[in-house]
C-alpha cells in the first residue's frame, strides 16, 4: 500500500474556548492509503491535553509503513500491529484505523455503516457546540445555531449560570453542558440543580478526570445524568467508572480508532452506561467516520467539521439536527472544491 501523511491547517469560524484553552486554528493530519487503485482516507486531530501535536503525529506514523503490507481485510491482525507499532499516539492510530476502514468498505463496495451491521435511518441528532465567550458573542453564536435543536454549552469560566441563562433567553433548544473538568465538587453540587431548572439535559465531565470518588459522590445527588469524557479513553477505563457516571463520551482520537471505539461501546453497555459519540475539532473525514458508528449511540456530539471554515472534504450531513450518512462505499466522503487551501504537501512514509 502507498502511504501518505498530509499536514493540514484548519481555520475556526469562531475562536473556540473551553475551561482550559482557547483556539482559533487547528493543526491536523490527513492520511491516505492506496491499494489496487482505491484510496482510504483517515485523519488525526491531535490534542495538546493528551500530549499530542501535528509533528508528533507525523513522526509516530513513520514506522507504520512496515506493517501495511498486510491484507487490509485482515483488520484484527492489523489493529494489533498498529497498536504495537504506534503505541504513544492515539490520534495517529485513529488516522490509520479510519483510512483502513474506508479502504476495506470500498473494497467490499458497501458504506461503512453496513460493514458494522448498522442502518443509516438509526442515526441520532447531533448537538452543536457553543464555546465560552462574552455574553454578547454567545447571544450571536446562539442565533447562528438556530437550526440545531440541541446545543452543547462549554462552561468552567466562572460565569457559568449567566452563560446558560443568556442562551436560554435566545433559544428553547435542548442544552447539554460540558465543563471540561473545570469544576470542583462543591461548585458542581451548587450549579447542577440550577442548571436543571433551566432545562439542561445532562452534564459532561464536571470534575477532573481522575476524581472518581468526586464523580461518584456528585452522581448520587445530581438531578441530571453525569457523563465522562476526559476520564475515558479506551474500554479499559470503563470498569473504574462504573457507579461514578451515567454515560461516557467516546471519541476516535482518544480510542485510537473505530475498532477500539466499538469495543468501548460494548463495554459501556455491559456496565449499564449510556453512550455519546463525540469528536475533537476535526474535518468531515474523522467526523464522518464516527458518524458511521452513531446508530449505536444514545447521544451524538459530532459537529467538529461544522466549526471550521475550510473543511477539505464533504461527508456526513445534518438535517434538522439529524446526522445523514453518505451512502457510497467506504466513508463516502468527497473532496471539497477548495481542498488545497488548507493542506500542505503530503509526505510519503
Amino acid at each position: 500500500m502507498r502511504f501518505i501523511a498530509e499536514p493540514i491547517g484548519l481555520d475556526l469560524i469562531h475562536s473556540f474556548q473551553i475551561a482550559r484553552s482557547s483556539d482559533t486554528k487547528k493543526q491536523n493530519v490527513l492520511v491516505s492509503l492506496t491499494d489496487s487503485g482505491m484510496v482510504g482516507v483517515g485523519e488525526a486531530a491531535p490534542s495538546a491535553y493528551y500530549g499530542e501535536s501535528q509533528s508528533g503525529v507525523v513522526d509516530a506514523l513513520r514506522p507504520a509503513y512496515e506493517i501495511l503490507s498486510e491484507d487490509p481485510l485482515n483488520m484484527e491482525r492489523l489493529d494489533r500491529k498498529i497498536c504495537a507499532t504506534v503505541p504513544n499516539s492515539a490520534a495517529a492510530r485513529a488516522a490509520l484505523d479510519i483510512a483502513l476502514h474506508d479502504l476495506v468498505a470500498q473494497k467490499l463496495r458497501i458504506p461503512l455503516y453496513r460493514y458494522f451491521g448498522l442502518h443509516s435511518d438509526d442515526t441520532p441528532l447531533t448537538s452543536f457546540t457553543i464555546g465560552i465567550d462574552s455574553l454578547d458573542i454567545i447571544r450571536r453564536k446562539t442565533r447562528e445555531a438556530s437550526q440545531y435543536p440541541i446545543l452543547k454549552v462549554k462552561l468552567g469560566a466562572g460565569n457559568d449560570l449567566d452563560i446558560v441563562k443568556t442562551i436560554r433567553l435566545e433559544s428553547d433548544a435542548v442544552i447539554r453542558i460540558d465543563a471540561n473538568a473545570g469544576w470542583t465538587v462543591p461548585q458542581a453540587t451548587a450549579l447542577i440543580p440550577k442548571l436543571a431548572d433551566l432545562g439542561v439535559e445532562l452534564i459532561e465531565q464536571p470534575l477532573p478526570a481522575e476524581d472518581y470518588d468526586g464523580l461518584r459522590r456528585l452522581r448520587i445527588n445530581s438531578p441530571l445524568p453525569i457523563f465522562a469524557d476526559e476520564s475515558v479513553k479506551t474500554a479499559a477505563d470503563v470498569p473504574r467508572l462504573a457507579g461514578c457516571v451515567d454515560g461516557v463520551n467516546i471519541k476516535l482520537m482518544k480510542t485510537g480508532g473505530l475498532r477500539e471505539a466499538l469495543r468501548l461501546i460494548h463495554c459501556a453497555r455491559a456496565h449499564d452506561m449510556q453512550v455519546m459519540l463525540g469528536c475533537m475539532i476535526e474535518t468531515s473525514v474523522a467526523v464522518t467516520a464516527a458518524a458511521h458508528l452513531s446508530p449505536l449511540a444514545d447521544y451524538a456530539d459530532l459537529d467538529g467539521n461544522l466549526l471550521i471554515a475550510n473543511d477539505p472534504y464533504i461527508g456526513v450531513g445534518v438535517e434538522d439536527g439529524k446526522l445523514v450518512l453518505p451512502d457510497s462505499p467506504g466513508l463516502g466522503i468527497r473532496e471539497a472544491d477548495d481542498r488545497a487551501q488548507c493542506t500542505r504537501p503530503g509526505e510519503e512514509l
